[in-house]
C-alpha cells in the first residue's frame, strides 16, 4: 500500500499573507491531489506543523487551509494521521492545547496524535512521535524503548541535521536515541536530508528565503517495500534577478518575460549599475507584475568576487557573519550555545518577515 507523507504545511505563514496561501493552494491543486487521485492513494500521514502561528490563526487563513486541503481530503474519503508539531501548540511544555484538536475536530477523517502512539497501516506497525516536551517526554522514551515497530514517523529535533539548507542544528536529541528503528522519517526541519536511518522530509513548498534553490515536494511511502519516493514540486515563490547593465540592453529589458515573478518574493541583485535609466526601466517591468515584495541588494561593492551567485551568497550569509562575530568575542560564555540562540532568533525573524 502507498501512503502520502506531508509535513510542515504552515498554513497562515508570513503573517497570513493570502498570496502565500494562493501559492500553497497551487501545490495541492496541481501537484498533490492530481498525484494521489491518479495513484489511488487513500491515506496520508502529516508529520506536524500544520499551522504556522502557535497562538492564533486568522479566519481567512483557516478558511483557505480547509478549502485547499482538509475539505478535498474529506470529500475523497482520505484518512489523515496528524502528528502535533511545535508550531501547533500554544504552550511549550504541553501538547494538550493544540490547533489540530481545536480547529479540525469536525473532520472525522483527520486523527490527531498529541501523544506517542502505534498505528498499523496495511500490516506495517509504525510509531508516531509528536513534538517532545516536558509533559510527554517520559511516555515518549518509554514507548520508544518498548515498541516493536521498525518504522517511526515524528516531529523531531535531532542534532547534526540542517534546519534549512546550510544551517545546521546543534540542539535536541542525539539521533542514536532512534537507532533501534530501521527507518525514521521526520518533519520540523525544512531542508530535506538523510543521515543513517533518519530522513527529514522537508517542506512541500517554499516558505522563506532559506528555501531558495532547495528542491521542494512531498513523498510516497510504500508499506510493503518500505521504499520512499520523492514527488517534486516545481513551483517557486522566491526569485533572484541579477543586474549588470554592462551586459544588457534596453531591448533585453523590454523583451524579457517577468511573469514568473508575479505574486512572488524578488531580490534584484546589482552586480554593476552605471545606467540609472535602464535600471529604473527594469524596476518598472518587475513592479508591473506585482511581486509580493521587491528587494534591491546592492551593498556589495566591497566584495571581491567572481560571479553574481557568489556576490549573493557573501552578501546574504547572515548566519556566517553572526558566527564569525561570536567567535571573535572575548567571553567565557559557551559560544556554541550563543550561536544556537542567534540561529533560533534568525529563523524566528524569517518566519515573521
Amino acid at each position: 500500500m502507498e501512503i502520502a507523507l506531508l509535513t510542515d504545511l504552515h498554513f497562515g505563514a508570513r503573517n497570513d499573507n493570502q498570496k502565500v496561501a494562493a501559492f500553497q493552494k497551487k501545490f495541492y491543486d496541481e501537484v498533490f491531489f492530481p498525484y494521489v487521485d491518479e495513484h489511488g492513494i487513500t491515506e496520508v500521514v502529516n508529520l506536524g506543523d500544520t499551522f504556522d502561528r502557535r497562538k492564533f490563526i486568522s479566519y481567512t487563513s483557516l478558511k483557505s487551509a480547509k478549502e485547499m486541503l482538509f475539505e478535498p481530503l474529506h470529500q475523497r474519503g482520505m484518512k489523515m494521521y496528524t502528528i502535533v508539531g511545535n508550531h501547533d501548540i500554544t504552550y511549550k511544555n504541553t501538547l494538550e492545547v493544540n490547533s489540530i484538536n481545536l480547529l479540525l475536530d469536525r473532520y472525522d477523517n483527520v486523527v490527531e496524535y498529541s501523544e506517542p502512539a502505534e498505528i498499523n497501516i496495511d500490516g506495517l506497525d509504525i510509531l508516531l512521535v509528536p513534538w517532545i516536551c516536558k509533559d510527554n517526554e517520559d511516555k515518549t522514551w518509554s514507548m520508544i524503548q518498548q515498541t516493536k515497530a521498525q518504522v517511526c514517523f515524528g516531529h523531531l529535533e535531532l542534532t547534526g541535521f540542517q534546519m534549512y539548507k546550510g544551517m545546521p542544528n546543534y540542539e535536541g536529541c542525539n539521533p542514536k536515541a532512534f537507532e533501534k528503528f530501521d527507518q525514521v522519517y521526520s518533519g520540523h526541519f525544512h531542508h530535506k536530508s538523510t543521515s543513517g536511518n533518519v530522513t527529514y522530509l522537508g517542506t512541500a513548498y517554499e516558505l522563506t528565503w532559506s528555501c531558495y534553490e532547495d528542491q521542494k515536494g512531498f513523498h510516497i511511502y510504500n508499506t510493503e517495500t518500505r521504499e520512499l519516493t520523492f514527488i517534486p514540486n516545481e513551483y517557486t515563490m522566491f526569485h533572484k534577478v541579477f543586474y549588470n547593465d554592462s551586459k544588457m540592453t534596453y531591448e533585453d529589458v523590454n523583451n524579457a518575460n517577468y511573469e514568473a515573478l508575479r505574486d512572488c518574493y524578488v531580490k534584484l541583485v546589482i552586480n554593476e549599475k552605471n545606467n540609472p535609466v535602464l535600471f529604473d526601466q527594469l524596476i518598472g517591468e518587475i513592479e508591473d507584475v506585482n511581486p509580493i515584495h521587491l528587494q534591491v541588494v546592492e551593498d556589495h561593492m566591497y566584495l571581491d568576487l567572481e560571479d553574481d551567485e557568489n556576490i549573493v551568497d557573501e552578501a546574504e550569509d547572515t548566519l556566517s557573519i553572526l558566527d564569525g562575530y561570536i567567535e571573535g568575542l572575548d567571553i567565557k560564555h559557551n559560544k556554541k550555545e550563543l550561536k544556537h540562540l542567534m540561529h533560533n532568533l534568525y529563523n524566528e525573524a524569517l518566519a515573521v518577515e
